[in-house]
């Protein structure tokens, strides 16, 4: 017979940390509809906190202070996370508001609220020309059935836009063809409609009648894009496709899955789209993150200057 070790009270200890964080994330889950990746991004931040403060012989979140949150930014510091400290914080702060507002616990100040995000310097995104965009898409065979959906892939990116985890979600009944839009579900499950030109709707009816069908499977479902067993792509298939024929292209950016979806916004900038419009497409909910674009844009018009005007020369 196999006697239950008796738990101690480090362990008790542990496991009502570990309950908490489980409670926390499944309200993340069920009540805030955030994305699987988002979820798993506040468990990492949330047992590598964990294990600091257990390492320095906090016993439970209610004991948290000031200073053990201080001495877990060095750490994070040390470790060369800069990046990532201001996502950090704030999957902590939203964690002690939860502490505090939906579990039966004695915190009643959030140890965080003094503490600042720190400001990053915004990285401006990669971005393709039109001219670059076009090599990549003349590149698939779409005389054979991986090439013809391919090529569907890459235009539909650019064309609408779509962040990676959107396109391996579509299904064939989210465009409306007749209405020349696609309805596209983002983060947290967020439903926008895209606007979708007529020669992208074209690749899409020739995909489904000359490729899909032949790999598509009773398991398939409803999902539009398809790998060669008929189930649907993963992120790491759509990131292959486009190093694929990007190589194919002689392009030598860093090229990347979301380099379509920056190119798709700088394009339409450049074409005189208002930012509010590029929003809605993205399907951005602060309009701060569309700003990003602005600078792209102004960098491409000094470009321009600095070519064509002769002073700039």
């Amino acid at each position: 017979m196999k006697v239950k070790k008796k738990m101690s009270p480090d362990n008790e200890v542990n496991d009502q940390k570990t309950t908490q964080i489980r409670s926390f994330l499944l309200y993340l889950e069920l009540e805030k509809s955030l994305s699987e990746n988002t979820i798993r991004s506040y468990e990492f931040d949330l047992y590598k906190f964990k294990e600091f403060v257990s390492s320095h012989g906090v016993n439970s979140f209610e004991n948290v202070n000031e200073e053990h949150i201080n001495k877990f930014l060095l750490q994070l510091k040390k470790e060369n996370r800069a990046a990532t400290t201001a996502r950090i914080l704030s999957s902590l702060r939203q964690f002690f508001n939860h502490l505090i507002d939906k579990q039966k616990t004695t915190v009643k100040i959030n140890p965080l609220e003094f503490f600042d995000s720190p400001k990053l310097a915004r990285k401006l995104p990669d971005v393709l020309t039109v001219q670059e965009i076009d090599k990549i898409l003349n590149q698939p065979d779409v005389n054979i059935v991986l090439g013809l959906r391919d090529k569907t892939i890459l235009e539909v990116m650019y064309a609408c836009g779509l962040r990676v985890s959107e396109v391996i979600d579509l299904k064939t009944s989210n465009l409306i063809a007749n209405d020349m839009i696609l309805r596209v579900f983002g983060k947290g499950s967020k439903e926008r409609i895209v606007p979708i030109a007529r020669s992208t709707i074209e690749w899409i009816n020739s995909y489904l009648a000359n490729a899909r069908v032949s790999i598509a499977k009773p398991y398939s479902e409803d999902h539009l894009f398809l790998n060669w067993r008929g189930r649907k792509l993963s992120r790491m298939a759509i990131w292959d496709i486009i190093s694929k024929y990007s190589k194919m292209a002689k392009i030598e950016k860093n090229i990347h899955p979301h380099i379509f979806r920056h190119s798709f916004a700088t394009h339409l900038l450049e074409g005189g789209a208002d930012l509010r419009s590029i929003q809605e497409m993205l399907g951005h909910s602060d309009i701060s993150t569309t700003q990003i674009y602005t600078h792209v844009d102004i960098t491409y018009l000094k470009e321009v200057h600095k070519q064509f005007h002769p002073r700039g020369r």
